[in-house]
């Protein structure tokens, strides 16, 4: 088999290198792990940023992104018995966030491949890239060689393309957070029109939700917790307890539908490029979740991969490949940054002492009374505008 661009992992990033590269004329084949039903169910990120939704849209994506949907124009800050609410129209003018699941923009993308004629391999075997830093590379799975122009690794901070680079050409930034979020998704309408990120003494939580049917919550609970541990009474006590702390607010319950536990990191590994091998996604980088910006970032990296490759093929020029990596990781540590900012921002942290406990509060206290601190917050969380124009159509 031979493909001009061999793609590893059917998750936003590699589904979405496809569907844009088709778009330019540039064939593919998409390698993944799982089978479809996995990576069509798999419960994740649900945050688009604005430039992410503008992409979707742009790329023949949106039809059903827009009827379903939810755009939200602010989000809740909650500390101290008191909500304070970041205004994003008022602050960023024309910019929001839409609430999607992460396997909405899966089975939207998978759709549109086959719907096209697209070549996604599920369940493949013993995956392996070769020779990537050469002309020639190829990819082996299953007993079968796909050779190829390029390999994209979209497969995930675990997958195969990242441990194939050789050693000592990586270099990798890590950070482990002393806790994890306790994911919950429910079956009932939410009880808030808009996020709610609340800080407290017990620990940080988070209600966001998935459609006006289904909403998801996030509680800070310690890095090797247990899920086991967290029936649906205390999940449910627990989440009251930290946000029920504004007047007239009560939280709505209903039946608990997924559970599970996500640890918090960062993570960087540079270049994100070896050869004729390109990483996007996780497969380059994680960020912790508080500041959403994982999903985000995995299309940004493919819009700029996309661009790279039409000019390659289309002038032979190397120049965009070549500032691949680069261009790429200014927006990764941005969103590091922003992430961490979040986190040590909305949540309890053993070491602090009283000290640094009033020093989070302080802070809290000026990001919701200064506007140009609530500005930088919110162009922050909605999407830094990209850079440059990936070309989306053919």
């Amino acid at each position: 088999m031979r493909t001009q661009v061999a793609i590893i992992g059917a998750g936003p990033a590699g589904l979405l290198l496809s569907h844009l590269l088709h778009l330019r004329g540039i064939t593919s084949v998409v390698l993944e792990l799982r089978d479809r039903a996995y990576a069509e169910g798999r419960v994740r990120a649900g945050v688009l940023e604005q430039g992410t939704v503008d992409t979707l849209v742009a790329a023949g994506l949106g039809d059903r992104l827009l009827r379903e949907g939810m755009p939200h124009h602010g989000i809740e800050l909650r500390y101290g018995g008191r909500g304070h609410r970041i205004a994003f129209e008022e602050l960023v003018p024309g910019r929001a966030i839409t609430v999607y699941g992460q396997q909405e923009v899966v089975k939207d993308l998978i759709a549109a491949r086959l719907r096209d004629g697209g070549d996604i391999r599920f369940e493949v075997t013993d995956a392996a890239v070769h020779d990537a830093g050469t002309d020639q590379p190829y990819v082996t799975f299953g007993g079968e060689r796909l050779d190829c122009d390029f390999v994209a690794g979209c497969d995930g901070f675990h997958g195969v393309t990242r441990p194939s680079v050789p050693a000592g050409v990586l270099t990798e930034y890590r950070r482990e957070y002393p806790f994890a979020w306790l994911g919950v998704l429910a079956r009932v309408k939410p009880s808030s029109e808009e996020l709610i990120y609340a800080r407290t003494d017990r620990g940080f939580a988070l209600h966001s939700m998935r459609s006006p049917e289904i909403s998801r919550f996030y509680l800070q609970v310690a890095p090797d917790e247990d899920v086991a541990n967290w029936p649906d009474d205390r999940v449910w006590a627990e989440l009251k307890t930290r946000l029920e702390t504004v007047p007239g607010f009560t939280l709505a319950t209903g039946p608990i539908i997924d559970k599970s536990v996500t640890p918090m990191r960062g993570y960087v590994a540079e270049p994100m490029r070896y050869g004729r091998l390109f990483l996007a996604g996780d497969a380059a980088h994680i960020v912790p979740p508080t500041g959403a910006k994982g999903l985000n970032l995995a299309v940004a990296d493919v819009r700029l991969l996309t661009g790279a490759l039409a000019r390659w093929y289309a002038t032979g020029s190397a120049t965009l490949l070549d500032a691949y990596s680069d261009a790429c990781l200014k927006r990764v540590w941005r969103a590091q940054h922003f992430s961490w900012w979040m986190t040590t921002l909305l949540h309890t942290f053993d070491s602090d002492d009283p000290y640094g406990r009033r020093l989070q509060l302080s802070h809290l206290d000026q990001v919701t009374s200064s506007r140009a601190a609530a500005t930088t917050l919110a162009e922050n969380y909605v999407g830094i505008p990209y850079d440059e124009t990936a070309p989306l159509k053919s």
